[in-house]
């Protein structure tokens, strides 16, 4: 079976987790849409700061493999969250894989080397979840006047045709609590080909920033292995 990237050992650092879903607005993520006839893998790289309550940014990284097979099977990763100067490879916490023919969603703990099963009963999603800056035109819908859109137009990301659509709020001075005119941004660039995002960027000033990029992408049939559950993991007693 296909073994994971090398997990060098941490010590001496406080480590944060970086959930697949977190709780702010800025938490888009890479979503690897269950697909067939369009194999893949890549790393996601992921970047983000925080304003601090004294004003100070602490800034972290971490990055992640995903991958899909012609099967339209998928993988995907969570890794910790790390200080930006770590030079390590961040921790594996958890690997999640899908098999859309099936409906069968298998998690993995690599700590434990257990998994656990459940079998989906909505049909697999042929595109990323709804984000924000959708475009109301092409859905009918009346434009948003608190934010502004704009098409960035087409722009090539690893070798692949994405298009970027860029979404600006804007809280005037007189609204908001510093006294400053706030401008928080979202950036999405999105492949047709691939349907999915292969950049997403999101900017607040006053809570940070994340930016979630698609790299190292090769467009070939990945190891049936990275797919499957691995050699020596066992069935969890319950689902957790």
């Amino acid at each position: 079976m296909r073994s994971p990237l090398s997990l060098p050992a941490v010590s001496g650092l406080v480590l944060l987790t970086l959930g697949i879903a977190a709780s702010s607005a800025s938490a888009q993520d890479i979503f690897v849409t269950p697909v067939a006839n369009a194999p893949f893998s890549a790393i996601v790289n992921i970047e983000r700061s925080r304003v601090q309550s004294d004003g100070s940014v602490a800034e972290f990284k971490t990055m992640r493999e995903i991958g899909r097979d012609s099967r339209g099977r998928i993988h995907n990763e969570r890794r910790l969250l790390v200080p930006i100067t770590y030079s390590k490879t961040p921790r594996l916490l958890h690997i999640h894989l899908y098999d859309p023919q099936t409906r069968i969603s298998t998690n993995l703990n690599p700590k434990e080397h257990t998994f656990w099963t459940e079998t989906v009963n909505h049909p697999p999603s042929a595109v990323p979840p709804t984000l924000r800056y959708a475009a109301p035109a092409s859905q009918g819908l009346p434009e948003n006047e608190f934010t502004k859109q704009e098409d960035l137009g087409l722009h090539e990301i690893e070798g692949v045709q994405a298009h970027g659509i860029r979404e600006t709020q804007i809280i005037p001075a007189e609204s908001s609590e510093t006294g400053k005119e706030i401008v928080i941004t979202d950036e999405y660039w999105y492949s047709e080909d691939l349907r999915i995002y292969l950049a997403i960027k999101h900017n607040d000033p006053r809570t940070g920033s994340v930016a979630f990029t698609v790299e190292q992408l090769t467009r070939t049939e990945p190891d049936a292995a990275f797919f499957e559950i691995p050699d020596g993991y066992q069935l969890a007693e319950r689902n957790r």
